[in-house]
């Protein structure tokens, strides 16, 4: 099963299963010399664990990230770095009533169809809990990007019908994680809680979008043609399960705009050269061009829910399926560290494309 590596300069590879021993990451191409803080590591997998509120699945995992090598008194070595993070709250006797059929809307049929079998124990590798390994890389990405004055902040957009404001720069990015939602309006995130705990009372579930803000982003990141950032961008935060959609800057109103509307009008404001607008997302032509860096990104409903629903067998037999187990209502608020995480590695495999051997020896923009 090729598919498992992202990225060229930082390059990540995940492994493991949902219901295997373990799951985990390596992450390859850093620098030495980094300073690695552990626990800012933990603080990212805590909030993308499960169990950490009655709005999402109930499974019960520490999500211990364990860092086996390419550290040394702190600091990365230049070897790979390995986490591991150990199952512990597997419970794969809920899936055995689905081992012959197939969940609306999951991986169990193209599975089944493109490699002859699959692990119906909660997915497998198909599984969202091999996004655990990802937030994990991601936040040796942002303690990277941290080294060059580089932020990313992703919250809950929208969840269902239920919306902040478009303009991100009216909202308070403090108040993300004052909410079990992870919304920077904590008003309407009121309102976001009780739409998703009425939509798990009636063993349904609910999607919504997650925006992301990158700040201090330097000019050039981006190569010409198919390495284009924003494409890079897509093809991450696209890669995350459930992930349904991706728009950058104006995105798709910007279609309704005309070209005098839509343009980023150049300015020079003492001495540096910015835009007036923003309508680029901060990048253009493919590249960086300093100003913010902001995209949204579409989640479905999580396809597991209680009620039953009607399906075939491996056979082609018709039957019926209903979750079992435990699974998220909403996956937006556990979704949103897995953005950051995903946008961060991003960004750092693009600020290491000219890394040389030490952290030390890279050019801060």
């Amino acid at each position: 099963m090729p598919g498992n590596t992202f990225g060229q300069n930082f390059k990540i590879t995940s492994f493991g299963e949902s219901h295997g021993l373990a799951i985990g990451v390596v992450v390859d191409g850093l620098p030495a010399g980094l300073s690695i803080d552990i626990d800012f590591i933990q603080t990212q997998m805590d909030r993308r664990r499960p169990g950490q509120s009655n709005i999402v699945t109930q499974r019960k995992e520490s999500d211990i990230a364990e860092v086996m090598s390419g550290l040394f008194n702190g600091k990365t070595t230049g070897t790979p770095l390995f986490i591991l993070i150990k199952n512990k709250d597997a419970k794969s006797k809920d899936y055995s009533h689905i081992a012959d059929k197939f969940r609306p809307s999951h991986a169990d049929f193209t599975y089944q169809q493109k490699y002859g079998h699959r692990d119906f124990r909660g997915g497998g590798r198909s599984s969202a809990r091999e996004t655990a390994a990802r937030v994990a890389a991601g936040a040796i990405a942002q303690q990277l990007l941290t080294y060059f004055g580089v932020s990313v902040q992703s919250y809950v957009h929208s969840v269902g019908n239920i919306s902040v404001n478009e303009d991100y720069r009216t909202l308070d990015f403090t108040t993300i994680e004052g909410n079990p939602v992870r919304c920077a309006d904590p008003e309407i995130a009121i309102d976001m809680e009780q739409l998703i705990k009425e939509i798990k009372s009636q063993g349904d579930t609910i999607g919504g979008s997650i925006k992301c803000v990158i700040k201090g982003c330097p000019i050039g990141l981006g190569e010409p043609v198919f390495d284009k950032l924003h494409a890079d961008l897509g093809k991450a935060i696209l890669s995350i399960n459930a992930c349904k959609g991706f728009e950058y800057g104006s995105g798709f109103e910007g279609t309704k705009m005309k070209g005098s509307e839509h343009n980023d009008v150049f300015t020079n404001e003492e001495g540096k050269i910015t835009t007036i607008t923003n309508n680029s997302g901060g990048i253009q032509g493919g590249i960086s061009n300093g100003m913010d860096i902001y995209f949204k990104a579409a989640f479905k409903p999580v396809a597991t829910i209680i009620n039953e629903q009607e399906s075939v067998d491996i056979d082609g037999n018709p039957t019926t399926v209903e979750g079992k187990g435990r699974h998220d209502p909403c996956v937006l608020p556990r979704a949103v560290p897995i953005v950051d995480a995903m946008a961060a590695i991003v960004i750092a495999d693009h600020l290491l494309r000219n890394n040389t051997a030490t952290i030390d020896s890279i050019k801060k923009a």
